[in-house]
């Protein structure tokens, strides 16, 4: 009978390739969060399509920037994805509407929430103990 720790291994590939994916999550999230906190027009723009008050884009940015540090830092990750999760959530609800497209402005969320979770998955051992694909 294999142990625990045999049981949750991964291959050295599979970690490369969860830590690309959540610095992928990251890098995007990093843009987001410096548009916002800049308070860029464009921003701005599609915060008022949204029905937002102009000043909501930097709330949003300095909350993001927390759930983003979350999720970077590797013992706190699993707060932070889950706190991405509800905010990712926030941003599909928001969507919907202003009538904007399914698959590039609705969904785009949960694109994300699939990329940081997946990209978590491959990386954390313990992760997968929680969210075994199979069990043996």
């Amino acid at each position: 009978m294999p142990s625990t720790a045999a049981a949750h291994a991964m291959p050295r590939a599979a970690l490369w390739i969860g830590r690309a994916m959540s610095g992928i999550v990251i890098l995007f999230l990093a843009m987001d969060i410096t548009m916002k906190l800049a308070n860029l027009a464009v921003v701005g723009e599609a915060g008022l399509q949204l029905g937002w008050a102009p000043q909501t884009a930097r709330t949003l940015g300095v909350i993001l920037l927390a759930c983003t540090a979350l999720y970077a830092w590797p013992r706190t990750a699993v707060l932070g994805a889950i706190l991405l999760t509800g905010y990712f959530g926030g941003a599909v609800a928001a969507h919907p509407r202003v009538d904007d497209p399914l698959f590039t402005h609705i969904l785009f969320g949960v694109y994300l929430g699939v990329f940081a979770w997946g990209g978590l998955w491959l990386r954390d051992p313990d992760v997968r103990a929680l969210l075994p694909w199979c069990r043996a």
